[in-house]
């Protein structure tokens, strides 16, 4: 019966500490500490946080070379990258699917499912925003090319405004949908409106310049027409004053032989001219010291003769 005394009591002392370590007002410092099992929990969150951070590192920097290699063809090259929707999403899935992989399993630890599901985030996040920032910028240049090719289908055909817009639209739209990842909120609708509002503008400038061109020509056309009708007038008033003018226009010009004096006659509608000049003769040391000849004949002599109809 003692002997029972004796292992009841060194059962319950060694059970006390189990039962005191939540409830004991009087118990040691050593019977508060934190249960063992709490600090397995968070000991094993910060491993699988280490780890999981560690893979997505991993991951990130074999993704960035690529799109780094996207930066530089795009932002300092300014080319546009064919598909570039397709190729930003298999940078994506391969990036996913490479941590996935290589992340251990958690199907059965709720904490390391957390971890694990806040680091797929903040990696498809780390992807998203450079890929979204080359995105718009390769928007700028699809946009910069389809307002190059309204410029020149507007400048080569003879194709409407509209129909030049309709065409430059269709062409970015195409693009800007090759360009958008199929599974990303990524949307080119503000692009294609600010483009249609430039295309709209320079539309209505071509009008302008149009119909400035036609106005322009109208005016050119009237002021032609009242300097003929002038014309008409003045020479029907010199048939008034001077009769019948002649049809025939005869111009002579010669020069005197070793002189700079060139004589010049001409019979224009009924009235004869007769001009004397003064006018040094710049080839006269080429042609040796007579010229091309003594007397009256091809050297010296110019005859021109018009008949008006």
């Amino acid at each position: 019966m003692r002997t029972c005394y004796l292992t009841l009591a060194f059962a319950w002392s060694l059970a006390a500490p189990t039962s005191a370590s939540w409830s004991g007002r009087g118990a040691s410092p050593a019977l508060t500490r934190t249960p063992s099992f709490v600090l397995s929990v968070r000991g094993g969150a910060n491993e699988y946080e280490a780890k999981f951070e560690s893979i997505k590192s991993s991951v990130l920097e074999k993704a960035s070379k690529k799109i780094e290699e996207a930066r530089r063809k795009i932002v300092d090259e300014g080319a546009v990258i064919p598909d570039f929707g397709a190729k930003a999403q298999e940078i994506c899935t391969q990036a996913i699917d490479e941590f996935s992989r290589a992340a251990p399993s958690t199907s059965d630890d709720a904490v390391a499912s957390s971890a694990y599901a806040r680091k797929l985030q903040e990696l498809e996040a780390s992807l998203d925003a450079p890929l979204q920032v080359l995105y718009l910028r390769q928007l700028s240049l699809l946009r910069e090319q389809a307002i190059a090719t309204y410029r020149s289908a507007a400048k080569a055909s003879e194709a409407s405004d509209y129909e030049a817009m309709l065409a430059a639209d269709a062409l970015f739209t195409r693009n800007a949908e090759a360009s958008t990842p199929p599974s990303s909120a990524w949307t080119y609708q503000a692009e294609r409106s600010h483009l249609q509002t430039v295309l709209s503008e320079f539309a209505q400038t071509s009008k302008k310049i149009a119909e400035t061109q036609i106005k322009s020509s109208q005016q050119q056309s009237t002021a032609m027409q009242f300097l003929q009708h002038q014309q008409q007038m003045i020479q029907q008033l010199q048939m008034q004053l001077y009769g019948q003018s002649s049809p025939w226009n005869v111009g002579v010009a010669y020069r005197i032989p070793d002189t700079n004096f060139n004589l010049q006659g001409s019979y224009q509608q009924g009235r004869a001219n007769v001009q004397l000049s003064c006018v040094p003769d710049e080839y006269a040391p080429m042609l040796g010291p007579n010229g091309f000849t003594n007397g009256v004949g091809p050297g010296n002599l110019g005859l021109s003769l018009n008949l008006s109809i």
